[in-house]
């Protein structure tokens, strides 16, 4: 590469403010001996308790049971049986997701079977049997 070939680019030194015009790229990158420069770290969160009181932002500790229960509830919003917001009229069904979060929780029974307490294994199947009752009867019934 010649002289002439090199692109030139502004450097902005935002620690001063200070600019540098037309430095050619090569001679603005780090030597390959300076010793890397980290970023700062950002400072520490705080650990979520079980104490900690549930208000607006604080989710429940996630394990298996919680997790479930969120898809089931994703489920139940799309099958237009619950509302994103309380005091808010549910959404109009969509059967085509409502379908996909039902075979999500059919695929984690199947993979998890024999790997779950017997609350954990209940919970899925009367979770997946009132979800596929719920579907069926919608599905039935056709579009509104």
């Amino acid at each position: 590469m010649t002289e002439d070939d090199e692109q030139q680019f502004t450097i902005v030194d935002k620690r001063h403010g200070r600019e540098s015009d037309d430095v050619p790229a090569e001679k603005a990158a780090p030597a390959a001996d300076a010793p890397p420069q980290s970023a700062p770290e950002p400072p520490p969160t705080p650990e979520p308790s079980a104490s900690a009181p549930r208000g607006a932002g604080s989710v429940p500790a996630l394990d298996f049971s919680t997790f479930i229960m969120s898809l089931s509830t994703s489920a139940l919003f799309h099958l237009g049986l619950v509302a994103e917001e309380e005091g808010q009229p549910p959404p109009p069904p969509n059967l085509p997701m409502a379908r996909q979060t039902i075979d999500i929780l059919d695929i984690l029974e199947q993979k998890t079977r024999g790997n779950l307490d017997s609350e954990e294994s209940h919970l899925l199947e009367s979770l997946l049997y009132e979800l596929r009752l719920r579907y069926v009867e919608l599905q039935k019934r056709g579009p509104a």
